[in-house]
């Protein structure tokens, strides 16, 4: 029976990571898998993190299941963290919410929960979006549709086209938003626009979906939620995927949130059984390990503020490496103008350039990003910045 199955093509993310591994380049440089990456090219373990594992060693007495919903302390946290210390929503018990298997687990479980609602409705993407939200979104048997978003020639947003694009979209339909650092592009709304996005939910009456991954990678914590905590305000409805690998370091312990705020303690209440129930349906039980560390972290105030410190070092260090790549290319005398690296947020930015000249990128200079020209600013460094810079100069 199973001969029937053909054999898929690779993953063009982790294909990438395959053939760099294979690349015997001593030069060879990694920008393609999206993890945040230190001056040495490591993926460390934050201290924060460290100290909260040795208290969590300390004090764990059972392996038991622990609740569906998750860790308690887990999920108040991060609703916290999300909407804000008593946020009127919270106080109102309007939120319902379950811990998930990383973000991508949360973006699964939202939109099986919106199939169970209405299986005819629309699920609208910016054009780009990250590659594994179709999948996601689509395996859920949702239909899905673009709204305009990036334009590469101008290296900027089209908002004007979006918001022409979503004056049209159907009342019910979901409109799926970057709360912040817009993965794969790095360009993200202004306040101005997400006013507007609010406004044209306001009139369409559509439910925003907001997929949020580097929350304090763009601008800091706190300015980094303002489009979601602006919708929050003013809608009744809003839905929340959230995830701790890169802000927390967490990749592998997978540990994300599903959040859902609704319009009264009532509707939460059903809601939350029906998430519930689709997590059983998928994996049962949650995992305990990363949300409890995640748990001890946000409710220390000793480790909360430690951890927000390193956050910052990341966000720090990104920002410059982006400034420090964009005076490289216009030293070494780079035909385009690089500068929208340093408007750009997060940790990935479109390099703009064609797939042909990224494949020469790949060829010539082995340096491995997607055809797309979204590179990950962590993968930079000082001692490789000169040589990435020397191969763009040429490549154009």
């Amino acid at each position: 029976m199973l001969e029937v199955l053909k054999q898929l093509p690779a993953d063009p993310i982790l294909g990438l990571s395959t053939a760099f591994k294979q690349d015997t380049n001593p030069k060879k440089v990694d920008l393609g898998v999206g993890v945040y990456k230190d001056e040495q090219g490591r993926t460390p373990i934050l201290s924060s993190v460290a100290k909260a594992q040795k208290i969590l060693l300390a004090n764990e007495e059972s392996k038991t299941y622990i609740t569906p919903q998750g860790v308690p302390g887990y999920i108040s946290g991060m609703l916290e963290l999300l909407l804000g210390k008593g946020h009127k929503t919270l106080i109102e018990e309007r939120v319902a919410a379950v811990q998930a298997p990383g973000g991508c687990g949360a973006l699964r479980i939202l939109s099986e929960l919106l199939n169970r609602c209405n299986g005819e409705l629309t699920v609208w993407v910016s054009d780009p979006t990250w590659a594994n939200h179709i999948p996601l979104i689509g395996s859920a048997g949702l239909k899905i549709e673009t709204y305009p978003y990036f334009d590469k020639d101008q290296a900027g947003i089209r908002f004007d086209d979006m918001v022409a694009c979503l004056e049209k979209v159907n009342k019910g339909d979901v409109v799926l938003l970057h709360g912040c650092c817009h993965n794969p592009t790095g360009a993200d709304l202004t306040k101005e626009q997400w006013h507007k996005v609010l406004e044209l939910a306001q009139q369409r009456e559509f439910l925003p979906f907001l997929d949020i991954a580097y929350q304090g990678f763009g601008d800091g914590i706190e300015d980094d939620v303002y489009g979601l905590r602006l919708l929050a305000d003013n809608l009744p409805e809003l839905i929340v995927a959230a995830s701790c690998s890169k802000n927390f370091g967490l990749y592998r312990e997978r540990v994300g949130l599903a959040a859902m705020v609704t319009t009264n303690r009532n509707v939460r209440d059903a809601i939350q059984t029906q998430i519930q129930s689709i997590a059983r349906g998928i994996y049962s039980m949650p995992p305990s390990y990363g949300g409890a560390l995640v748990d001890i972290i946000l409710n220390s105030d000793e480790l909360k503020n430690e951890w927000l410190g390193e956050v910052s070092d990341m966000r720090e260090r990104m920002q410059t490496l982006r400034r420090l790549l964009v005076s490289k290319l216009k030293d070494k005398g780079a035909s385009k103008d690089f500068e929208f690296i340093n408007s750009q947020k997060g940790m990935f930015s479109y390099l703009c350039i064609s797939p042909e000249q990224v494949q020469q990128m790949r060829n010539d200079y082995s340096i491995y990003f997607v055809d797309s020209s979204r590179v990950n600013i962590a993968g930079i460094s000082t001692s490789n910045v000169d040589y990435i810079a020397d191969a763009l100069t040429a490549i154009l």
